[in-house]
């Protein structure tokens, strides 16, 4: 029986950059979208050797803006890992995708090369918050980029949603998670703004909600999606039973998978490593992955870490199997905590909503109490 393998390709294009963004990506140069294509199938192909023995059950485009490169260059990166490697039958096939560029020849081959699942970008549903955060939608163009998405015949759509932002409020953010829900995904991802230094708007540095109104934006959300009938099954991401994002989940089950692309990561034979950010150095074939200190990286605690953020939650006997360690120093700290914040069954110890909120703080007393 083959084992299960991940693959990440990273699209590196924008149609215009996010206030907010931090992740590695460029406004513009469609000139170097089909040399981006040719690049990315000679890398996949050169990989491909190596994993004879593994079967891909996830393939996730991300950026960027994976859908600016059309369906027709997705499609062609697509068949070549279906040509090179061994793809389970029902793989989950992600596409990032924003409003703006979901045509419907987009959709339309996309579909029909193999893609299962769109995350789309909308981030809020209000016109005004989507211009201060340097959105290029509107939520109007959103809302009939998902409609066609379910025409195309995608039954998988997941949304992005941001809380916390400038100026927002806690009826704002309500009337965003109700528009969303009308909208009928199947998944939805939601992330607090976190103002990176570099970006636009962190050197403005917008007044943002304070933390107390945070709080109540963050539980608010998960009251509405528990509502809803979501499963609130990783601190910043709920799903309808049977709809978890597979892919997500194994970097927090840290499980292998191949990252492809500058700015990509990958976690692969027991190696982390990172291609770096250098677009024209990658299309020149000049780039070799960089890998991370693995005598550094404690696997153990990155088990705590991760493991605490989900509603599987930690599992002592499955981390005493694993990593030949005592899971007693642990439990110890986790025993300790109110059961507002904590619950344990078994061997599994997970945190409520409420204690989410508050994940940051439990998991360094966690990590310091086992060090």
């Amino acid at each position: 029986m083959k084992n299960n393998l991940g693959i990440y390709i990273h699209v590196p294009f924008c149609a215009a950059k996010c206030a907010y963004c931090d992740f590695y990506s460029l406004a513009g140069k469609p000139e170097w979208w089909d040399a981006y294509v040719t690049r990315m199938t000679t890398e996949l192909q050169q990989k491909a050797p190596a994993c004879q023995d593994w079967t891909v059950d996830t393939i996730y485009f991300g950026g960027g803006t994976p859908s600016l490169l059309g369906g027709e260059r997705i499609a062609a990166i697509l068949h070549t890992i279906q040509t090179c490697y061994t793809v389970q039958p029902d793989a989950e096939i992600t596409v990032e995708a924003n409003p703006d560029s979901m045509t419907d020849m987009f959709l339309t081959q996309t579909h029909e090369a193999g893609v299962n699942r769109l995350s789309m970008g909308i981030q809020s549903a209000q016109d005004e918050v989507l211009q201060k955060i340097g959105r290029i939608h509107t939520f109007h163009q959103a809302q009939d980029a998902f409609f066609r998405a379910r025409q195309a015949g995608f039954d998988n759509l997941s949304v992005d949603l941001m809380y916390a932002l400038p100026g927002q409020t806690l009826p704002q953010l309500e009337q965003s998670i109700d528009a969303l829900l009308a909208l009928q995904p199947e998944h939805l991802s939601c992330y607090g703004l976190t103002l990176e230094p570099h970006t636009p708007l962190g050197r403005q540095n917008p007044v943002l909600p304070d933390e107390d109104t945070q709080a109540d934006m963050y539980l608010l959300l998960c009251q509405k999606m528990a509502e809803a009938g979501f499963d609130h099954y990783e601190i910043s991401n709920f799903a309808r039973p049977g709809y978890h994002s597979r892919h997500n989940s194994r970097y927090w089950k840290q499980s292998p998978y191949l990252g492809f692309g500058p700015g990509a990561h990958g976690d692969w034979q027991g190696m982390r490593y990172e291609i770096p950010r250098d677009l024209p150095a990658w299309l020149a074939g000049q780039l070799e992955p960089i890998p991370e200190d693995t005598e550094a990286i404690d696997r153990a605690a990155e088990y705590v870490m991760l493991s605490l953020r989900t509603a599987e939650g930690f599992d002592s006997a499955w981390y005493q199997k694993t990593f030949l360690r005592s899971p007693e120093p642990i439990e110890r700290i986790l025993s300790g905590l109110p059961k507002q914040y904590m619950e344990h069954t078994g061997s599994r110890w997970h945190l409520t909503d409420t204690g989410f909120l508050i994940s940051n703080a439990i998991l360094v007393a966690v990590l310091d109490g086992v060090e």
